[in-house]
């Protein structure tokens, strides 16, 4: 098959193009750095190189391909122009109009646990939008929407108050049952549904564990050395204080802010204890704790 994969090679795209070339799949990747081409053609794909906001170049590229992989990059928190909801709706319409012109009939599009909800969900409602963008695409293109739940990398924002304050503080935590994913574990189930025979829409969610703040805190804990380490939960005017002073804009922050409430109160996680998938991925927060010891040592948080 010949596949195209957006997303550079990033947490999820580096190894989704590493095991389509092991099945011996054509697969090229789109990046926007020409720096990263000699290190994609280094996996045995095929660069092209151009950006997602060009709609000529997308189409361009998707010709010919029996499939795209569809992922709409993170942007910038501490942009003081930044419009999450017109990126993403800028950017999925791109991909649906790139889709259209090319005849691709496949298209595999990274959303996110909260898109079933039209309202409440803070930032999650973009995967809500682009969702919708994209089903108006002709019933003869197959659409997988795949539905991660929270990034385990998500957890490494909380570096720099664990070495500051000795505890981890957001406005959801302690008894929350929150279900987590490993990138590792999306590259697997979009390869797996990306080189699937297709047809009408489809949504599928993916996790790799489902502990509790509190049973996440406790292992990040041991794993650091803090055998104690304790997640509390804040308000969300403190969040929004908190992640203003660390240099997020003021609606940004509003938009995280109500993410992690519609988490707390559980609206988020609805629709996916509803059609949970049947099987977990590989990667448990145990392994999970072991990388973020590292990074913790390091004493990053990116």
């Amino acid at each position: 098959m010949k596949i195209i994969i957006t997303g550079s090679l990033g947490n999820i795209s580096k190894p989704l193009t590493e095991a389509l070339v092991r099945r011996g799949h054509s697969a090229t990747v789109i990046s926007s750095n020409p720096e990263m081409q000699k290190n994609i053609e280094a996996l045995g794909a095929g660069a092209a190189i151009g950006s997602i906001g060009d709609l000529h170049f997308l189409t361009s590229a998707f010709t010919g391909a029996d499939a795209v992989y569809c992922m709409i990059p993170p942007f910038n928190y501490s942009d003081p122009e930044l419009d999450i909801m017109a990126g993403y709706r800028r950017i999925a319409s791109n991909y649906a109009q790139a889709t259209q012109q090319s005849g691709v009939k496949h298209v595999v599009h990274l959303s996110s646990v909260g898109a079933h909800a039209d309202k409440g969900t803070g930032f999650l409602l973009a995967h809500y939008h682009a969702e919708q963008i994209l089903k108006e695409l002709t019933p003869d293109i197959a659409i997988t929407h795949l539905r991660p739940v929270s990034f385990y990398s998500n957890l490494y924002a909380f570096v720099n108050t664990i070495k500051t304050q000795g505890v981890i503080a957001s406005n959801y935590g302690a008894e929350d049952k929150v279900p987590w994913v490993s990138p590792i574990d999306i590259a697997d189930v979009v390869a797996e549904e990306i080189t699937s025979p297709a047809t009408g829409r489809k949504i599928r969610y993916v996790v790799s564990d489902e502990p509790t703040c509190t049973e996440i805190a406790n292992i990040l804990g041991a794993a650091i050395g803090k055998p104690h380490l304790k997640w509390l939960i804040i308000s969300d005017e403190q969040m929004q204080s908190g992640l203003e002073a660390a240099g997020i804009q003021a609606g940004a922050a509003a938009g995280l802010v109500e993410m992690n409430a519609a988490m707390h109160t559980g609206v988020v996680f609805e629709d996916y204890y509803r059609n949970r998938p049947a099987v977990s991925g590989k990667i448990k927060i145990g392994d999970f704790a072991r990388e973020f010891s590292v990074r913790f040592a390091e004493g990053t948080n990116a």
